[in-house]
This record gives C-alpha cells, sequence and structure tokens, in this order.
C-alpha cells in the first residue's frame, strides 16, 4: 500500500529513487544536516518533512546523501528502510553519546562494533538472541579514518536505550531496580557508551542486507562524574562529522578497486 500523496516518494522522508546516493551519513538531529550537507560537492536540498531533511551531493564523484534520522530506534528504522527502497545501501550513523568507562573521556569518538539491544525496535526484526552488529568494512573505514586524523577513538559495544530519562535519572523510574542493575553490567562487560539508535539501525541493515556502523562524539561521561574526574561537556560534532565522511571515502575508494560501483555511477567531469 502506498501512503504518500505523490507515489513516486517514500512516504515518511518523500525522498525518490535517483534522488540519493548509495551511501548515506545518518544524523540524529535534522539541523546537523546542512553541516554535513556542506562537506559534499555540489549539494542540495532533496527533502524535508516531518524529522527527515535529506541532502544529496558527491564526494569524490560518488553521489551520497545526508539523512536526519529523529531521536531513537522507530524513526530510525523508518529512515533506513525508507532510504533502501529509494537506492541506498551503505549508511553511517553520525551522533552524540554519554561515556560509560573512565578513559572514554569528553571529545572522544565512539566507532560502535556493536550494540546492546536494551530497545523495542528491533525486537520487531530479529529475535532478541540476534546480535545487532556493525558491518565490519564499515568499521574498519572509520577507524582507518580516525587514525589518519589522530582522533582520540574508541572501538566496541555501546548501549542503546529507548528512554533518555531511565538513563539519567533511573532512580525516579519505578524499574529502577532493573536500569540500575543492568547500568552496572553493561559497565562490567565493557560497554563504551549509551546512545539510541545504533541497535535499530544494526538490526535493520542485517535484515535488509545492507552496510552500517556508527562513529559517536562522546558529549560526557556520568560515570566520570560520579568519580570527581574531569567531565567537561563537549557539543562541537565535528570531529564525529569528519570521521563519517572520511569513512565514506574510505568505503567508496573500497569499492572501486573491488568492482562494487560501476563506473556510470560516478560523477562525469
Amino acid at each position: 500500500m502506498k501512503y504518500s500523496e505523490d507515489a513516486t516518494k517514500q512516504y515518511h522522508i518523500q525522498v525518490g529513487k535517483g534522488e540519493i546516493g548509495r551511501y548515506v551519513i545518518l544524523p540524529g538531529d535534522p539541523k546537523r544536516c546542512k553541516k554535513i550537507a556542506q562537506y559534499f560537492d555540489d549539494a542540495r536540498l532533496i527533502a524535508d518533512s516531518r524529522e527527515y531533511v535529506t541532502y544529496t551531493g558527491y564526494l569524490d564523484g560518488v553521489k551520497v546523501s545526508v539523512t536526519s534520522t529523529g531521536i531513537g530506534g522507530p524513526s530510525a528504522a523508518i529512515a533506513m528502510e525508507e532510504l533502501v527502497m529509494a537506492g541506498a545501501d551503505t549508511f553511517v550513523r553520525i551522533g552524540t553519546s554519554g561515556g560509560m568507562q573512565l578513559d572514554v573521556k569528553s571529545g572522544d569518538v565512539v566507532i560502535a562494533s556493536g550494540a546492546i539491544r536494551m530497545e523495542g525496535t528491533s525486537k520487531e526484526y530479529a529475535p532478541i538472541e540476534f546480535p545487532a552488529v556493525a558491518n565490519i568494512e564499515v568499521v574498519n573505514a572509520l577507524v582507518e579514518s580516525a587514525r589518519q586524523m589522530n582522533a582520540i577513538y574508541h572501538v566496541g559495544v555501546v548501549q542503546c536505550k529507548d528512554s533518555f530519562y531511565g538513563q539519567h535519572s533511573p532512580e525516579t523510574k519505578p524499574v529502577s531496580y532493573a536500569l540500575m542493575n543492568k547500568w552496572e553490567a553493561w559497565k562490567q562487560l565493557g560497554c563504551l557508551a549509551s546512545e539510541m539508535e545504533s541497535a535499530a539501525l544494526f538490526v535493520v541493515a542485517s535484515s535488509l542486507g545492507v552496510r552500517a556502523g556508527s562513529c559517536l562524539l562522546v558529549m560526557a561521561n556520568q560515570e566520570r562524574e560520579k568519580e570527581g574526574l574531569d567531565n567537561p561537556v563537549v557539543r562541537d560534532t565535528d570531529i564525529a562529522i569528519c570521521l563519517a565522511v572520511e569513512g565514506i571515502r574510505k568505503l567508496i575508494e573500497t569499492d572501486k578497486a573491488n568492482g562494487r560501483l560501476e563506473e556510470s555511477e560516478w560523477k562525469e567531469g
């Protein structure tokens, strides 16, 4: 069934085939899209619908896009589903997170290799036993880019939840016993940071047979705060944006070398 008034457009993101690239950067905040698009050549606004803002341009002669997902797994899953239907197959989430290990400091970048599925969206795509795992090619491209940029980065598992205040004030919730005990378990297991979208994106990507990864700015770390350690709040996402853009560039380069990107997909001139 087609819900969109324009049958050529996807219902929520209002994007049609040919309007986006195979490679898409996924910020949560719609206001970040214009900032990210400034790294593209010949970028133009494609759609602005609900929480979904899309720009398309070029990196190294290949069409790429940026689409915001809003907050949380449900809207992120919708964005990915509709972007795939419009022709995308490679995704890098760029967002913010809160550090959980004491050595994960404000301003660092976390590259998620996997995510804890403490959210609801992914359960409608896969049994809970199935892991939320980032695509290894995307992870490797982000790691290589971080090294070349001399960025302070960490690679590992992140925790994904549906309730921001369930994390930041769990003691006020009727299920505080579960929230607080699980938080301690995630810390003991080495979980690096907490955010809200990667688990859903990784599982949806697995279900659709596409590639996805995440690079996350650490805004602050409540565990460092508890220990009386230095813990400024960092809001500048430039480092994570640059990392995502460079990661896409490396994926394009690798795909060209491996014959997964046809010359017809390159921009002439």
